[in-house]
């Protein structure tokens, strides 16, 4: 269906694909991965005819009906619906070829075009948009509304929803998931797997990735070589075959110094010279392996926050509206040091106002947020990203956190983000939206947090990246909650769900597995199911408020104990520090001063004996508390 022979492209001095031979056959489910730049969107454009191959040949079977997501969607007057009725061409042709036939001159051209509408849904054509509609997002009220007034964001909804309305024989989708929300992403992830034709699918998603593709064309080294099987086959795959090229490597490495220690020792020895000339020959025509190469080399860590004061943050009966809208009512939920939480719930349901509020971005219209005297909270969204100054360079960006740090170690730590060289001073307007996100992501860093929240930090990230961010969160010691699309970041760090809906912030019970099939049941058959008794709001609000109660005393405890803690290691440092003296051993008459040492030593390492033992003993019976409330 699809055949690349020899080919070549380049973007003005760059080579980003070389000598590239593959073939995609009918009906095959692509992904098309590699590291951000390295050619993806251009190999699309050789598909589409917006770009043509240097050299070699891009072959497509004729008469193919493509689909692809344009990047720019007119600020048009039609309704939403309209709009993506368009997507199916021959459907709209039709349409008008009926509007424009005369049944009394033509009748049988009027039978003809009516025949192949029925044939085509055409009379369904409608239904079939709203579905998709629907499935993106879009209620049923948006799918009449404007195209112009909806958000860019929501715009590239219609866009695709206009890609997958077409009856196409080869779709090309690059990154789909990016203005989604996970309730969308599973549902076209459902949509896909029930494409009949040929698939091309850039993602950075490796769950949405090993559920719809079953290749994988990966472009590496200026070259792209295609994998049977899902994400993660190719992963291991690659991993055995970089291995294999690297002890080739060094097997001809090693080959290679024997030969040119021979023609070292016995190129000026008339004897051996003619041998020696021989093995120069030999060095020559060796075609050399290249060192195995992987795309990133990107590794960072989120340090040890300065304090972790217990607990980090409390909503007590919070409420917030979105203009004259409530979209949250009666929220009470409390972040403790090490708790990672991950939001569910529909787009518009309120977890990014809840993100706001958390960060303190926005204030509640009732009820209260109240943060330990030490937070420090790391808030990452989207608008993290639009406040970066565009004329600036990373590197000023981390200077205004640290005017005092040396230059060395702010380009060291920006190194460890991908950022190196000329590219630590380049402006900001000329990075990429993976470049700014990274940079992003490094600012938040440098702040050394307490409390992170993340609201959709994989947007713009390449796979590299999105592993690299997922390691550091599992070893982030501090507080975390996460909005994320992404299934694979949610199940590496997290540990507890909470579901948003209907207003309302509460434990979700389940994995991401549950969800899915809370969404395929809908929201009516799954609350039936749970089994649980309703509550009204005043029992749920004394009931939480007693909870509170019983709950205050032992985290005042749990408070005054890590406060006895702190302040005896403190005093046992200083100790230490004096008893580590060498002058005091060396100078005579200490005698006494030693021995009094050596007594409030005792007396203080006892003292952090007991006030361990309390704060274990205390901490231990708010736990068996909180559960004692959640059961």
């Amino acid at each position: 269906m699809i055949r690349f022979d020899a080919v070549a492209l380049r973007r003005g001095t760059r080579v980003l694909l070389n000598d590239t031979t593959f073939t995609i056959h009918r009906g095959q489910k692509v992904g098309l991965t590699g590291a951000n730049g390295a050619g993806k969107s251009s190999l699309l454009g050789l598909l589409l005819g917006d770009l043509h191959p240097d050299t070699g040949e891009v072959t497509l079977i004729p008469d193919l009906v493509v689909a692809y997501v344009e990047q720019e969607v007119a600020a048009g007057t039609a309704p939403a619906i309209e709009y993506v009725m368009d997507g199916d061409r021959e459907m709209r042709s039709l349409q008008r070829r009926l509007s424009s036939l005369d049944a009394e001159s033509d009748a049988l051209a009027l039978a003809e075009a009516q025949s192949r509408f029925e044939t085509i849904g055409g009379y369904s054509a409608q239904a079939r948009a709203a579905k998709l509609l629907s499935g993106l997002g879009f209620s049923v009220e948006e799918q009449s509304r404007r195209v112009d007034e909806f958000s860019g964001g929501w715009r590239m909804r219609l866009s695709l929803a206009r890609a997958l309305m077409c009856r196409s024989d080869l779709l090309l989708l690059d990154e789909p998931t990016n203005h989604l929300d996970l309730d969308a992403i599973l549902w076209l992830q459902n949509w896909l797997t029930q494409y009949e034709g040929t698939l091309i699918l850039i993602s950075h998603d490796r769950e949405f990735l090993d559920d719809v593709v079953d290749h994988i064309l990966h472009i590496e080294n200026r070259a792209a070589v295609l994998y049977a099987g899902d994400y993660s086959s190719f992963e291991a795959r690659r991993a055995e075959r970089l291995a294999q090229i690297q002890s080739e490597r060094v097997k001809q490495q090693r080959e290679i110094a024997r030969i040119q220690g021979f023609i070292d020792r016995f190129r000026a020895k008339a004897t051996k010279a003619k041998q020696a000339q021989s093995r120069m020959k030999t060095l020559a025509r060796m075609d050399l392996i290249a060192q195995a190469h992987v795309d990133s080399a990107l590794d960072f860590a989120f340090p040890a926050p300065a304090k972790l004061p217990v607990p980090l943050l409390q909503l007590e009966d919070v409420a917030a509206a979105f203009g004259a809208r409530r979209v949250l009512e009666d929220v009470t939920i409390g972040l403790m040091p090490g708790d990672r939480v991950g939001l569910l719930g529909r787009n518009g349901a309120g977890k990014s106002t809840l993100m706001k509020i958390l960060a303190g971005a926005l204030a509640p219209v009732s009820g209260c947020r109240v943060a330990a005297s030490e937070l420090a909270v790391g808030y990452f969204a989207q608008q993290s990203i639009e406040q970066l100054r565009l004329q600036d360079s990373a590197l000023d960006h981390v200077v205004r956190l640290d005017p005092r740090a040396p230059d060395k170690d702010l380009r060291s730590f920006l190194g460890r983000f991908g950022f190196s060289g000329d590219r630590t001073l380049s402006p900001v307007e000329s990075f990429s939206g993976g470049e700014k996100a990274r940079l992003g992501l490094a600012l938040l860093v440098y702040q050394r947090p307490n409390l992170l929240l993340l609201d959709e930090p994989t947007n713009h990230l390449d796979l590299d990246m999105r592993f690299t961010l997922a390691r550091a969160l599992q070893e982030f010691v501090g507080g975390l909650v996460l909005v994320s699309h992404d299934r694979y970041l949610l199940r590496s760090v997290v540990d507890e769900f909470w579901l948003v809906d209907n207003g309302r912030v509460s434990a979700f019970a389940g994995d991401l597995e549950d969800y899915r099939r809370r969404l395929e049941l809908g929201n009516a058959e799954a609350t039936a199911s749970d089994g649980e008794p309703r509550h009204s709001s005043r029992e749920r609000r004394r009931s939480e408020a007693e909870r509170r109660s019983r709950l205050r005393p032992l985290e005042t405890a749990v408070k005054r104990a890590e406060d006895d803690l702190e302040r005896i290691l403190r005093d046992l440092k200083k100790l230490e520090h004096v008893l580590a003296d060498p002058e005091l051993y060396r100078e005579t008459g200490n005698s006494a001063r030693l021995q009094s040492l050596a007594i409030e030593k005792a007396r203080v390492d006892k003292a952090l004996r007991l006030a361990e033992e309390e704060w274990l003993a205390v901490s231990d019976a708010l736990e068996c508390a909180r559960q004692d409330g959640e059961s």
